[in-house]
Order: structure tokens, then sequence, then C-alpha cells
């Protein structure tokens, strides 16, 4: 059995199975990407383990976790050998009782083991300090339906390092977008994900993320990351309000109108009440431009209120008609 640190385990995480001994909710609330969810014990387990070990003390817990295992050896080496490598990533919690025992199993069998020191713990904690000083960021700002996706998408054909933070949170940053989202991963999980992101790019070379808010629907990033996001260059893109009308149109016009009115009564006390009593009636009379215009009006004001604050990030303003994407990609890559 092998124990390494966090960097030389990232560096092997993608060329050998790694399993995850944790229990199955502490994997599904959040684990490392690629790993396989191997738990020592089921969540009830792990339960009934603590349990003991708070009331009775620490061997009454190991003898239950005995009793648990005991029938579970088996099936853990034929899960090992599916995995189709001599060689195995493994690690728990904190890199503990877990871990070790199951890769002592493990190698017993004969399996060679490597273990993280520190456990999950130990690769959040990295997380942590990776994104207290990323790669160079650039930031690509501009009002709702001035397709700053779409820009980000070619920019990254163009070769330009790219990190989708909407296509990551399954989300599109507004009440419209959590309509068609089909479901968000964790806050835990997002970050990781996040992280993984990053660890696949070039690190001397910089890279573009979408302006978003410090929520992303229900998930949350990173807050060093977030940190650094505002302090970044910001490059503002400018579309007129009829081309971003009609782009909002054709990305959430195909939507149920039940769920565009939904959408826009879950922005109601913003909007204003008169504002959303006119738009929810264009909806349901198919005048989705219409209802677009006024709904801009709030995330407009919105917009221009958090572009005031970061004025002095912005390093210059892009006017953008929607059509040439290939050449405005260009220019704000080729911006000093």
């Amino acid at each position: 059995m092998k124990n390494v640190n966090v960097g030389a385990f990232l560096h092997l995480k993608n060329k050998l199975p790694l399993l995850d001994a944790r229990s199955p909710s502490e994997y599904h609330a959040g684990h490392i990407p690629g790993a396989v969810c191997f738990p020592l014990f089921e969540d009830q387990e792990r339960a009934e383990i603590g349990t003991r070990f708070k009331n009775i003390g620490q061997k009454a817990a190991i003898r239950a976790g005995l009793d648990f295992v005991g029938p579970k050896l088996s099936g853990f080496v034929e899960k090992a050998e599916a995995m189709g490598s001599h060689k195995l990533l493994m690690h728990c919690w904190r890199g503990g009782m877990r871990s070790q025992s199951l890769a002592w199993l493990l190698e017993l069998y004969g399996f060679e083991l490597i273990v993280l020191e520190g456990g999950y713990k130990a690769y959040r904690n990295a997380l942590l300090d990776y994104f207290e000083k990323p790669p160079e960021l650039k930031i690509l700002a501009g009002t709702t339906g001035s397709m700053k996706t779409a820009l980000l998408r070619e920019m990254k054909r163009l070769g330009e390092q790219v990190v989708d933070l909407e296509d990551l949170a399954n989300h599109q940053g507004s009440s419209f977008g959590n309509q068609l989202s089909t479901g968000q991963p964790s806050t835990e999980q997002f970050q990781n994900d996040l992280f993984e992101a990053f660890l696949q790019l070039k690190q001397n070379q910089p890279v573009w993320l979408e302006d978003e808010s410090f929520s992303i629907g229900k998930v949350h990033l990173v807050e060093p990351l977030y940190r650094k996001m505002q302090q970044a260059p910001h490059y503002h893109l400018v579309l007129p309000k009829e081309k971003r009308i009609e782009v909002l149109v054709k990305d959430y016009g195909g939507l149920p109108k039940a769920n565009l009115i939904q959408a826009t009564q879950n922005i109601s006390k913003k909007l204003g009440k008169t504002f959303t009593e006119e738009a929810i009636a264009h909806i349901k009379a198919g005048a989705l431009d219409k209802a677009a215009g006024i709904i801009l009006s709030y995330y407009d004001r919105a917009y221009d209120k958090s572009l005031q604050k970061k004025s002095k990030q912005i390093v210059g303003e892009f006017v953008f008609n929607g059509d040439d994407i290939e050449n405005t990609a260009r220019l704000l890559i080729n911006h000093p």
C-alpha cells in the first residue's frame, strides 16, 4: 500500500480506476470526478457504527464494523476485479480506517493500492487552495440575451481556454434558465467539476468565463474564484435590445406557457405588480417578444447596477449585432 499526497493523486487519477470508500450518501453529496462509489459501509451501517462509538466506545464500534463487513469481503474483491486493473486508487473521508481497511483486503488478494493521504477532505482543501491562485481570468460581461455563451463557444473553437460555468451548473442563471434545467448537481459536486475543468487546462494561459453571480441557480461558485472573477478584466458585450429579445424568444419560446408564467411570477417582487401582469398577459396572448421586452427591464436594471460596481474592471465595450460571431470573438481574443 502506498500513501500519496493530493498532488500526486490528482496526477494519477486519470490513469487508474479511483475507488471512493465513503458511504453512498457521502459520495452523492460530492465526489472526485471519475470516482466509483465503493463503500465499505452503507449509510445505515455507518450510522449504526457511529452510534455505537458514541454510546459504547471504539471497540464496540469496530466489532460492529467487522460484523457488517465480514459477509461482503468476497464482493469487494469481485467489484475491484471488474475495474480491469491490478493497480487502484482509493480514498475515504480523511484517509483513515475505511480506505486503509479496504486497501489491506485488496492488497491481500493481489491488487496494488495507492491511497490519498488526508482523503477527500485533503482534496477539498486542495480545491480551495487552487482557486486562491487560479490561472489568469478574463470575464465576458453583457446584459441578458447578449449571446455571451455563444461567443464563448466560438472563442473555444478558435483555441481559447473557456470554462462554461452554466453548463457545469446545468442552469442558465435566471428564473427562466431554471425552467430549462433538467436538475442541478449539489454545490459541492459543481465545485468539484469546476476544479476538474480547470485542471484540464494549461495553467500558464488565460481562462475565459462568463460574468456570473455567486449563485447559479441553486449552486454556488467557489468563494475564492468568485472573488478573483470580480477583480479580473471584464469585456463588455453590447447587443441591441431588439436582437436580445429575438435571442431570448428563440431560447425560451419553446417552453410551455405555464413555465414562462411561473418564471415571470418568480421575479414578480422585483419586476413589480403592473409589469408582471402585463408580461403574463403577453405570454398568454403569444406575444413573447413584448413579454421579453418588459422582463428585460428588470434584468437590465440589475445588470447596470452590478456593472457600475465593476466599472474599473471594464477594459472595453464590444458592440455586436449578433451576426458576425467569429469576427467579434476574434476582436475579444485579440484585445489587449
